[in-house]
């Protein structure tokens, strides 16, 4: 299977959803509400319906945040299957505050082997796939090759010179547990800097070295973590269950992921 020609298909539909992203980010937008009281915008809707459309042409099945539930019956048939998030960090879109990313992953086997994650704001661009690599690059150019890419792009990890032990948590979902975790690498380390973001730029920032660590003790979804994961596994980060401590899986009847740590 070419991976090389999935990657810059997922790279080219996640830019494109991300473009309408901004187009209604600089709009005045609605928002509405789910069951379980997540915010849900016009934006979430019209990224998910452009990557599906981009994706559907690959004849791999989607599993997406907006794409409607799929019986896990029908599921679990699938080896290999898309996995997106259109608007990973709505919260952080409605507050304007600009962390939010678009998450495309495959996964093969229960495995994340290529991951997109794409930030609209700045137009960065967090990609990997097996037997390639994981890289940044801004996007500010019109993209036609994977290899074109490449050479605009920065591997990952980019080793940077830290004076403190980086923890990296969550804006939104701050739990008690996780301030344990932080006062635990406190006494572990002479200097800690903890840095709070929304979105799969958690998952991103240890990917790519301007953070240590990222533990996640409140809930997530598969399709918040898929494609964070396989830019932090092909960068050569874990992504452990912090119970089991082995790799989350996907595409489980559950669709909840389990309590993580990155590192």
């Amino acid at each position: 299977m070419n991976y090389n020609q999935l990657l810059i298909t997922a790279i080219k539909a996640c830019v494109s959803g991300g473009k309408e992203i901004m187009r209604i980010y600089n709009s005045d937008f609605h928002v509405e509400y789910k069951e379980d009281n997540s915010p849900l915008t016009l934006a979430d809707k019209n990224c998910n319906t452009i990557i599906e459309k981009n994706l559907l042409k690959t004849n791999i099945p989607i599993l997406s945040e907006e794409g409607g539930e799929i019986d896990y019956n029908k599921r679990k048939e699938w080896s290999l299957l898309w996995l997106v998030d259109p608007l990973d960090g709505t919260k952080e879109f409605v507050k304007r505050n600009g962390e939010f990313t678009v998450n495309i992953a495959l996964i093969l086997n229960g495995n994340p082997i290529l991951g997109v994650v794409y930030v609209p704001v700045k137009s960065v661009i967090y990609f990997a796939s097996l037997g390639t690599g994981a890289f940044k690059a801004v996007i500010d150019f019109e993209i036609n090759t994977l290899e074109d890419l490449i050479l605009e792009s920065t591997k990952l990890p980019i080793r940077k010179n830290k004076n403190s032990y980086v923890i990296v948590g969550s804006r939104s979902h701050m739990s008690d547990e996780t301030k344990v975790f932080f006062e635990e690498k406190k006494k572990e380390h002479d200097s800690v800097e903890i840095l709070s973001i929304g979105s799969s730029l958690k998952l991103c920032m240890v990917a790519e070295g301007t953070a240590d660590v990222y533990p996640r003790f409140a809930p997530t979804m598969e399709w918040d973590t898929g494609a964070g994961h396989a830019i932090a596994n092909i960068a050569g980060f874990k992504v452990h269950n912090y119970i089991t401590k082995k790799e989350l899986n996907y595409n489980k009847e559950n669709l909840l992921n389990p309590w993580f740590i990155v590192f």
